[in-house]
Formats: C-alpha cells, structure tokens, sequence
C-alpha cells in the first residue's frame, strides 16, 4: 500500500498521470482549500469561485491526462497560475473590470528592477493590528493589483514567484504591488484609518 501522505504534491501529481486516481484524491485535499481561498479572494464572489475552482480542477484532470505536466518541483504554482488564467478569462469576457495601466511618463520598465526591490524589499511586514483594515482596502482594489497585494501578503510569495504564476514580468508585478499600496494610501487618508504600511 502506498503512503501518499509522505509524497510530495509533484510525486502525485505523477501518480496520477500513472493511473493512481486515489494520488490525485490526495492531491486534491490538500490544495483544495488555499486554492479555493485564493481564487474567493480575487473574485469575491462565492458562486463564482466555485465555478473557477472547478474548472480550474478539470483543466488540472485535463492537463495532466494529456501530459502536459512535467514534475519541476512547482505544482502549486502551476495550480495557481491555471486559476489566475481562468479569473483573468473571465473579467475579459464580462468587460466588468478596467485596469488602468501606467501611463508613459511613469513607465516601471524605466526603473532597474534592482531599484525596486531594495525599495521593497525590508518593508514588507504589516502590524497584525491593522489586517483587517487592510484587507478592507484590498478588497476595493482593481483585480490584478488585489491579486498581487494577496499573494505577497497573505500567501507570501516572491515578486519572482508572483510574476510565474500570474504570467506577467516582475517588473510588472512589482508595478501592481506600488500602485496597490497607493491606492490603499489614499483610501485610507480619506476613510481616515491609520496604516503603517512602508513603501
């Protein structure tokens, strides 16, 4: 009998692809539950985020049927970036979210991304008495710069990390994460809460 507590989520992904339903059970408990959080969090709606989970689940069944999965030690990021794939489908076909992109005088691209990750770098850390007010002001926020705040804050992911699974550069990410903290400085200057976030 096979001790799939002790693998790893790439071994059973490949377990899977072998034929082992019961592997993709397992792989399925334990990424159900930050997968379905994630994806509740970028679109704030729960019958919606049913809805993405369970594609998202089926493109994974697909996926991996097909073999166009290869074990690099990521799985959960390639979990995510199938879900970021879906959510943006989605806001593209209802036309219901308009990003506001940099505009060209503010191009990012013009910055070496050095620069902004020493900027970012030590002031990452958010007092524990002010998340829920945080999160108040994430959940106003534009899609993509909610998605990129909730995954740096709340899942702790790299800029790195965050650009794979969202498909962007990191330049771009990072982009996203300053306009974010913008916005939510502003948001709270006229709600009048008080933050202690660092740029």
């Amino acid at each position: 009998m096979k001790n799939y507590e002790s693998m790893t989520d790439e071994q059973l992904a490949m377990q899977y692809v072998e034929g082992d339903n019961s592997a993709f059970d397992v792989l399925l408990a334990r990424n159900q539950q930050k997968l379905y959080n994630y994806i509740h969090f970028v679109v704030r709606d729960p019958e919606a985020a049913n809805d993405v989970f369970q594609e998202t689940f089926l493109k994974v069944i697909t996926r991996l049927q097909e073999g166009r999965y290869t074990d690099s030690g990521k799985f959960s990021f390639w979990l995510t970036r199938i879900a970021h794939n879906i959510v943006m489908d989605r806001y593209r076909q209802q036309k219901s979210e308009h990003i506001v992109e940099a505009s060209e005088e503010n191009d990012l691209n013009k910055l070496r991304s050095q620069d902004l990750m020493d900027i970012n770098r030590e002031n990452e850390i958010v007092n524990t008495q002010i998340l829920q007010d945080v999160r108040n002001l994430m959940d106003i926020l534009p899609t993509p710069q909610r998605e990129v705040v909730y995954m740096r804050y709340y899942q702790d992911l790299s800029f790195k990390e965050i650009a794979e699974a969202t498909g962007v550069s990191i330049n771009t990410s990072l982009g996203r994460m300053r306009y974010a903290l913008i916005n939510m400085r502003r948001m709270a200057r006229e709600h009048n809460i008080q933050l202690n976030l660092e740029l």
